[in-house]
C-alpha cells in the first residue's frame, strides 16, 4: 500500500496569539511553528496502517525552508520519504490554491515514489485557519473518492473500509482506492520518536519541488480583515440568602436569562 500524507506547519496553538495593530494580522513574533495537530493524527494513523498491512509512507508539505522541520518530525515517527513543495508565500494562499498545488504535485510525487498512491491522508482541518475544506477540495481536483472524520482505516477487497465519526455514532464505509481520507483526533495520541529515529530523520534528505513549477493556483477567497474573539464577561453568582431564598434566586435567574433572550 502506497500512502501519501499531506501536512501543514502552523503557529503553536497553545500560545495566546494577539493581532499586530500595524499589519492587522496575527503577531507571530516568537511563536514557534509546529506540525498541525490533526496532521500528526493523520501521520500516526498512516503509520499504524503501514505497520499492520505493509507499504510505504511519503509525507509532503507546502511551505518555506522552515517547514522541513515538520517533515523530519514525520520521518522520525514512521514516514519513509519526505518532500517540500517550496512556496515562500504560503500564507497568502487560500484552501483552494493549496489544494490545487497539492493536486498538481501528486503526479510528481508519484514519479519520485515509483508508484501511484493508494491512500492520501490529511488532517481534517488546520488549527490556524480551520476551514476544513482542503482535503475534500484536493479529492475533487484529483477525481477521487473522499471520506471525512475518519478514525480507522482497514484493508478491504478493492479498497479500504473506513470508520467515520459522526454526531450520532459511526459509519463504516467502503472506499475504492485510490482515495482521500481526512482525520480528526482518534482515541489515541501520536507516538513519540526514539533517539535513533530522530537522528536518522535529521540526516535524511528532503527533495524540493518548486510550487511555481506546478501551474497556476488561483485563490478563490480574500481575507477582508481579522479580529480577536470577544472576551467573555465575568459570570454572575446567585447565592441564596436569608433575605433571598432559593425560590427568589431561581426566579431572578430565570428573569435574567429571559432578558438576555437565552430562554
Amino acid at each position: 500500500m502506497e500512502i501519501l500524507v499531506f501536512i501543514k506547519q502552523v503557529p503553536d496553538d497553545s500560545v495566546d496569539i494577539k493581532l499586530n495593530p500595524a499589519t492587522g494580522g496575527p503577531n507571530l513574533d516568537g511563536v514557534t511553528p509546529v506540525t498541525n495537530a490533526f496532521d500528526t493524527y493523520a501521520q500516526e494513523m498512516a503509520t499504524r496502517y503501514k505497520e499492520a498491512n505493509g507499504g510505504t509512507i511519503t509525507v509532503a508539505t507546502i511551505g518555506g525552508d522552515g517547514a522541513v522541520a515538520s517533515i523530519k518530525e514525520c520521518l522520525a515517527v514512521g514516514a519513509d520519504k519526505g518532500f517540500l513543495i517550496k512556496c515562500d508565500d504560503v500564507d497568502a494562499l487560500d484552501a483552494a490554491a493549496k489544494a490545487t498545488i497539492m493536486a498538481n504535485a501528486v503526479p510528481k510525487l508519484e514519479e519520485a515514489n515509483g508508484a501511484k498512491f493508494d491512500i492520501i491522508f490529511t488532517g481534517k482541518e488546520a488549527t490556524d485557519y480551520a476551514g476544513g475544506i482542503t482535503g475534500v477540495t484536493l479529492a475533487a481536483k484529483l477525481g477521487l473518492g473522499v471520506m471525512t472524520d475518519v478514525i480507522a482505516v482497514d484493508p478491504a477487497e478493492g479498497g479500504v473500509d473506513v470508520k467515520q465519526m459522526t454526531e450520532s455514532g459511526y459509519n463504516v464505509v467502503g472506499l475504492a482506492t485510490p482515495c482521500v481520507v481526512t482525520i480528526p483526533k482518534p482515541d489515541y495520541d501520536p507516538r513519540y520518536p526514539t533517539i535513533k529515529s530522530k537522528m536518522k530523520a535529521r540526516k535524511a534528505e528532503v527533495p524540493v519541488i518548486a510550487a511555481s513549477d506546478l501551474g497556476d493556483a488561483p485563490c478563490l477567497t480574500k481575507v477582508l480583515g481579522q479580529r480577536e474573539p470577544a472576551k467573555k464577561e465575568a459570570g454572575v453568582k446567585l447565592i441564596p440568602t436569608e433575605d433571598e431564598p432559593i425560590a427568589a434566586v431561581t426566579a431572578r435567574a430565570v428573569g435574567m436569562m429571559a432578558a438576555a433572550k437565552v430562554l
